[in-house]
């Protein structure tokens, strides 16, 4: 079973009387502990498809399954409770409370978690992730005190916190100068082998792609190659198969 499964996709806006689709038949495997890149140029429906998956936004048709559960038909509380819980999220701007320290800043996803942690333990907790992206010494620091390579180390380590299957990094290094963007693309690499997490960059660089194991194109709306993982970590696919794309009607 994969860990995620998307089926025939589709996303549509409606303005007034037109109908715009963004996704036209979307179809992805991801399993369990794979680091994937979502490649794609501005427009191709990338950011909109990082929506879906993390449970911000629900498809016009198709099925989305995680977990063996299908997502697609879940209320917005639903969602809400699996994107807590199931899901960590990493942003290009940091997204992170500017006068507050980095360990209340990483603390915080807690509050609206499961997990019933006692004041002492939470912190443990926080502590625990800014000691494993490698920021021991800088836990009462504010954003303002940090570089912008240590704010999104920040961001990574709020990310982990609630231990979620999967880490959704939207344009990650975006920020970043291209020494600080290796530095935290080695990062993701470090976290996917060592703890098994499953993460998904969605980026339209090259460089930052290559850091992945498998790179997913989408263009128009379509997925046009990657769709299927083929390495031992992945589900291959069937041999001789190919990937059936279907416009939105």
């Amino acid at each position: 079973m994969e860990l995620i499964e998307l089926k025939e996709i589709c996303k549509s806006y409606f303005l007034g009387e037109m109908t715009v689709p963004v996704l036209r038949g979307v179809s992805l495997q991801v399993a369990q502990g794979e680091l994937v890149a979502l490649m794609g140029a501005s427009g191709s429906g990338k950011s909109t498809l990082m929506n879906i998956l993390g449970c911000l936004d629900r498809p016009t048709s198709g099925e989305y399954w995680m977990e063996g559960r299908e997502v697609s038909v879940l209320s917005a509380d639903q969602r809400a409770w699996l994107r807590n819980r199931k899901l960590g999220f990493v942003f290009q701007s940091f997204n992170l409370l500017p006068r507050t320290s980095a360990l209340e800043n990483v603390a915080l996803p807690l509050a609206y978690g499961a997990a019933n942690l006692t004041q002492r333990e939470t912190a443990e907790r926080a502590g625990e992730m800014l000691r494993l992206v490698g920021l021991q010494d800088r836990m009462s620091h504010e954003p303002s005190q940090l570089s912008g390579g240590q704010q999104q180390r920040v961001a990574i380590a709020r990310a982990m916190v609630n231990r979620p299957q999967v880490i959704l990094a939207d344009e990650p290094t975006g920020n970043l100068d291209s020494r600080t963007s290796e530095d935290i693309l080695d990062l993701f690499q470090r976290l996917n082998q060592e703890s098994g997490i499953t993460i998904i960059l969605v980026t339209h660089d090259a460089e930052v792609s290559r850091h992945a194991r498998r790179v997913v194109h989408i263009q128009d709306g379509l997925i046009v190659q990657g769709a299927y993982g083929r390495g031992p970590a992945a589900a291959a696919q069937p041999p001789g198969a190919e990937l059936t794309l279907t416009e939105a009607p």
